[in-house]
């Protein structure tokens, strides 16, 4: 099974996570269900939802289908509504879907709050957290700026415990601002998009022949075929940075889900693997973290 990381708020979140992404957005739910069931039968109990990718209701039925325990399972959801009046219904709504309190909410974008009330909003996430409505549960943000981190840190009393973020070795120039915040404040990173340099970068980049040598060495110790995603997971992970997967095949669920069971990384070897990234700046998610954040003056491959 997995490992976990210790939060801020003294909960523990296995570090990785199944993203329950876009599978409910038209319409059909079952393929959210039957691929949230493959991946709890893998061994992820991490199930990452939003009311935005309407995918909260298949994880209660993939939950019930896969016969495991509610309370064996950590849940992440987000929260899109912009209007700070209704947030104690929209809460409920996500309460009501899910069948049960998530483990954790996140502010899906620094973009939800309406411009100059982020502190407002997460105020009125911790009065919920008082009155009992959102008990227990912890609270994060999702794709937050420093800036959007600060006007956060102006008013709380419970500090965000996660920010979850496009993070993988090709935008760490870019995100070290947000890093070094986060962790000045005991924020954990939860990366989406870790294997953008495999899956959508056009080449590889710099990373690939790093990752290759890596997998190898791994691959020759074990007796198993390493592949590049298990390197990059494994990095990920020993940064104490938590992975949500998106993949809904099977073989590679099980491969993540069993990622502990690999030999770790040298620090020389993840610097290497760093070193590379910082050469270049690629974001698959455009749309995000560039906004008065200038990206960095470096090119997108070499």
């Amino acid at each position: 099974m997995p490992r976990s990381i210790k939060l801020s708020d003294g909960k523990s979140i296995p570090a990785i996570g199944w993203g329950n992404g876009t599978g409910g957005l038209f319409g059909n739910h079952d393929p959210a269900i039957t691929s949230g069931v493959e991946a709890l039968k893998a061994g992820i109990y991490h199930i990452d939802t939003a009311e935005g990718y309407k995918t909260e209701q298949a994880t209660f039925e993939a939950i019930k289908q896969a016969g495991v325990k509610r309370e064996d399972v950590w849940i992440t959801t987000k929260n899109i509504s912009p209007d700070r009046e209704v947030i104690r219904s929209n809460v409920l709504e996500r309460i009501e879907k899910l069948g049960s309190k998530p483990d954790l909410l996140l502010i899906h974008f620094p973009t939800v709050p309406q411009q100059g009330t982020t502190g407002q909003f997460w105020t009125i996430l911790e009065e919920l957290v008082h009155d009992g409505t959102l008990e227990g549960v912890s609270l994060g943000v999702s794709n937050f700026r420093p800036q959007d981190l600060e006007d956060v840190f102006k008013v709380a009393t419970i500090k965000p415990v996660v920010n979850q973020l496009e993070y993988h070795p090709y935008v760490l120039e870019h995100l070290q601002p947000v890093l070094d915040l986060g962790e000045k404040h005991g924020i954990i990173t939860e990366s989406y998009g870790l294997l953008t340099p495999l899956l959508r970068h056009p080449t590889g980049g710099p990373i690939k022949s790093v990752l290759e040598k890596i997998a190898k060495r791994i691959s020759g110790e074990t007796g198993k075929e390493i592949d590049l995603a298990s390197v990059l997971t494994l990095w990920a992970i020993q940064k104490n940075v938590v992975v949500v997967t998106s993949s809904r095949n099977p073989v590679n669920l099980k491969k993540i889900s069993e990622i502990d069971s690999l030999p770790e990384l040298s620090q020389d070897e993840i610097r290497e693997i760093e070193e590379a990234g910082r050469k270049v700046h690629f974001r698959h998610y455009k749309m995000h973290m560039t906004k008065d954040y200038p990206n960095p003056e470096l090119p997108e491959d070499l």
